[in-house]
């Protein structure tokens, strides 16, 4: 059984300047991807699929870029609040949300139907990830679709465990294969990039660029942005700038990564 709003973080939970430089470097990627996609599917509007997408904190800033997206979470309070979301925001005839994990994904939504799937904060809490992402894969429509994942990176953990004096459960993050610091670990699975563009590639999908998110900005007390001005534009152009270089991806929150099916013209 998955649990894709299980026990994490989501977008609707940030607020203000950290919720910036949190979710702006994926924002930007994403909306680039959707402009690509668009422009190779030959039509303005795509069909998104936004997978555990809770109560829509991208999927209604997609929808008010003009394509309809259908959001697929276990949580009918998230799926209430979904709704609610985007009425106030004039996009509910843009948004669908239909009760579903990552294994109905395929009999709720559909199968080969989406030409864009966000598979957001999902992975972290499947059984097996790679099961997982074969089934949100498969949404994807055969002659061409884009997967966005976006993941808990490992050594985002080992260094925040670190920066808060234990060690002990660093080190047991650092050496565990699933980097996780302990029995009471919330999170059961976080990635390397090695790790999660492998998990891509054998899904049958060819893993693009990878980023880097919330490199900085969990490290930083919130009271920092709040109370020294432009502080939060510039965390948000330092984290943009450090999200494409490894030696920062290595000890990011989270990893992020565009993937495309192969043999697309």
């Amino acid at each position: 059984m998955t649990s894709p709003s299980r026990a994490r973080p989501t977008g609707d939970q940030l607020s203000g300047s950290h919720a910036a430089s949190r979710a702006g470097v994926v924002w930007d990627v994403l909306r680039r991807a959707l402009s690509e996609r668009s422009a190779r599917a030959g039509r303005p509007t795509l069909d998104v699929l936004d997978m555990g997408g809770g109560s829509g904190s991208f999927a209604v800033p997609v929808a008010g870029l003009g394509h309809r997206v259908t959001v697929v979470d276990p949580s009918p309070d998230a799926l209430f609040a979904l709704e609610r979301r985007a009425a106030e925001e004039g996009v509910a005839d843009a948004v669908r949300g239909v009760q579903g994990d990552t294994q109905d994904v395929l009999d709720v939504a559909g199968r080969g139907a989406f030409d864009l799937v966000l598979c957001h904060g999902v992975l972290e809490y499947v059984d097996d990830p790679g099961a997982g992402l074969r089934a949100v894969a498969a949404a994807l429509r055969p002659s061409g679709g884009t997967l966005s994942v976006l993941a808990a990176g490992a050594g985002g953990a080992v260094l925040s465990r670190a920066l808060a004096g234990r060690f002990t459960e660093a080190r047991t993050a650092l050496a565990d294969p699933s980097g996780r610091w302990g029995a009471q670990d919330p999170v059961p699975h976080r990635f390397t990039v090695e790790r999660l563009t492998a998990l891509l590639t054998e899904a049958g999908l060819l893993p693009g660029q990878v980023h880097g998110v919330r490199i900085f900005a969990d490290l930083l007390p919130g009271t920092l942005l709040d109370t020294e001005p432009d502080a939060g534009a510039a965390l948000a152009r330092l984290e943009a700038e450090a999200a494409v270089r490894p030696a920062f991806q290595a000890v990011a929150g989270q990893l992020h990564v565009l993937a495309e099916l192969p043999g697309e013209s």
